[in-house]
């Protein structure tokens, strides 16, 4: 409880000269933390939030994302530290805020929401609005203070649903039953018992091959993200069946995010996304399971290629992770995309100041241009007005390469490292851990690390043989497991016991396997938690590896290591 105690005394004396305090200022998530100041009147969620919603007669506006949101920062600074913005939430609403790192299966149902009624996959800010019943009736992202982005304002929607409920209670009441009748239709459907099969894969590789960028790689326009489980999947065709065309895909893609900005060249570890198709510029976040999911891949193409790029990014990345992540022999979650006020302010260089200091310690000039032009550090910037982020431009390395990026490091190092969000997650730490165990196929000295990273979330988030999904600077952790938590410690078991046959790993993956049916199996239908909330799982890997598709396989694998073959009836 110490740095609980810490945490709100820097927090008392950070905001002593603050106007407003609201009831999140009880919570200990960062993220719920970096809100409890503003003048909206926030609730966490629970049952206080929904009884005062029904009691009052007030729509509920809900808002979920995370600390380390780029685009969750610039709603607050425009909405939610508005005054005028407050108001009207304060006297019409009940505002509810989620972290969605916390409360997953949350995050979730909504998101699942947002697609099935605007045909396209929402992000972060979330935003949606309830009835006092706590009945969905509109659902969006980002939403500007003013009218902008091609999107109604706060000032303009937020009275115009308030007058919808008060003066045209039948359209109202529509609106309500149109959400609801989505909500309805989506959970309906019945589940389909198929086999792998070559016909499986051929479709798969049939739509992978229409949706790939033959540019830049990838499978999108913009914004561009890694899609790890889609690239591990297309190595896995390659090694099953010798298809080529998957191969290519996935070493095309791989290499260029390994030279692009989506990779930080200098420090190493990868950023959630980018803007762009080229993978030059991105949103400056961090997230600890980006990069486990993408150490595991880059690991099987280096076994494939033995290309030292790829066993490079496999090193630099972990390294990454290590040195910054790390908080007593475990993973935080994620590093912000703002540092020191400014949105990339940790990464980003000018070309003139670096330079001049360059040529300054007696590199030659033409070196230092060459070096510069390679790491695409130009003098009119490319990411805003002078600054530039650095990505690979060629396949010519210069000669004074290594002297430049040691100078661009040891700026870095001047500067403020952006916020962490320091909550221990144990579906991400399991899969780091999971990463860790496979990079030990390509370098052994990970091995040893992995066990000390495996049994120390064993002994911080299982206690009294109760398995919990998360823990913040206190003693005890409080918020009980979900179905990601379980398939991802399952399939670090799996995996470390492949490394080392230690026992002990399989008594645990046994009694995890049985936990898994307990909990999230009910009636034929699987669940995202035990918890009431009514969050089905689903085969989907939208931000990382579905939970649903990974417990199954680790169900199928444990069952197989085993020989309790009975976890296979419910796969």
């Amino acid at each position: 409880m110490k740095y609980l105690f810490l945490l709100y005394l820097f927090t008392f004396f950070l905001f002593a000269e603050s106007k407003y305090t609201n009831a999140l200022i009880s919570e200990d998530s960062p993220y719920l933390q970096q809100h409890a100041y503003n003048p909206v009147n926030w609730y966490p969620w629970g049952q206080e939030a929904f009884d005062k919603a029904k009691r009052e007669h007030k729509l509920i506006f809900l808002s979920i994302g995370y600390s380390t949101c780029h685009w969750c920062h610039i709603m607050e600074e425009e909405s939610f530290e508005n005054e005028a913005v407050a108001k009207l939430l304060n006297d019409n609403y009940v505002s509810i805020k989620v972290d969605r790192e916390a409360y997953p299966q949350l995050d979730k149902k909504y998101q699942n929401w947002y697609m099935t009624v605007h045909g396209k996959r929402g992000g972060w800010p979330l935003t949606v609005f309830m009835s006092p019943e706590a009945k969905v009736f509109h659902l969006a992202t980002y939403i500007p203070a003013e009218e902008g982005y091609g999107s109604k304002g706060m000032f303009t929607m937020l009275p115009a649903f308030v007058s919808l409920q008060k003066k045209d209670k039948a359209q109202f009441s529509r609106l309500v039953e149109k959400y609801e009748k989505r909500r309805k239709e989506r959970n309906a459907h019945k589940g389909i018992k198929s086999k792998l099969t070559e016909d499986i894969v051929n479709t798969f590789m049939a739509e992978t091959k229409k949706q790939f960028d033959r540019t830049y790689g990838g499978f999108a326009k913009r914004p561009k993200f890694p899609e790890a489980s889609k690239l591990e999947l297309l190595l896995d065709i390659y090694h099953l069946y010798g298809n080529k065309e998957a191969l290519y895909m996935a070493e095309f893609t791989l290499k260029k995010m390994a030279e692009g900005g989506i990779y930080d060249q200098i420090g190493g570890g990868f950023f959630r996304y980018t803007t762009d198709e080229a993978w030059h510029i991105p949103h400056f976040e961090k997230m600890l399971y980006t990069n486990a999911e993408l150490i595991p891949v880059y690991v099987k193409l280096y076994e494939i290629t033995k290309d030292p790029l790829y066993k490079k990014v496999v090193r630099e990345t972990i390294s990454q992770m290590e040195t910054h992540f790390m908080q007593k022999g475990l993973y935080v979650s994620a590093s912000d995309a703002d540092s020191a006020g400014e949105e990339g302010g940790y990464f980003i260089y000018n070309y003139a100041e670096v330079k001049e200091a360059l040529v300054k310690k007696g590199l030659p000039l033409k070196e230092v241009e060459d070096a510069l032009a390679y790491l695409g550090i130009e003098e009119d910037g490319n990411i805003d007005g002078e600054l530039s982020h650095i990505h690979i431009t060629s396949q010519n390395v210069p000669r004074s390469l290594d002297e430049v990026k040691s100078y661009l490091r040891s700026l870095r190092d001047k500067r403020i490292f952006p916020f962490l969000d320091r909550k221990i997650i144990t579906s991400w730490n399991a899969m780091m851990i999971k990463a860790l165990f496979t990079a030990s196929r390509i370098d052994d000295h990970y091995t040893e690390l992995a066990k000390k990273r495996l049994e120390r979330l064993l002994s911080v988030l299982q206690e009294d043989g109760v398995l919990y999904h998360q823990t913040l600077l206190r003693e005890k952790p409080t918020q009980k497991a979900l179905l990601e938590d379980y398939a991802f410690l399952m399939d670090a078991l799996i995996e470390g016991y492949s490394r080392t046959y230690i026992k002990e790993y399989l008594t645990v993956l046994k009694q995890l396997a049985k936990e898994t049916e307990t909990h999230f199996y009910k009636k034929g239908i699987w669940y995202l938690s035990d918890d009431g909330i009514d969050a089905l799982a689903d085969f989907d890997d939208r931000y990382y590896t579905a939970a649903l598709s990974l417990a199954l396989e680790d169900l199928v694998r444990g069952a197989s290591l085993s020989e309790e073959l009975e976890y296979n009836e419910i796969v």
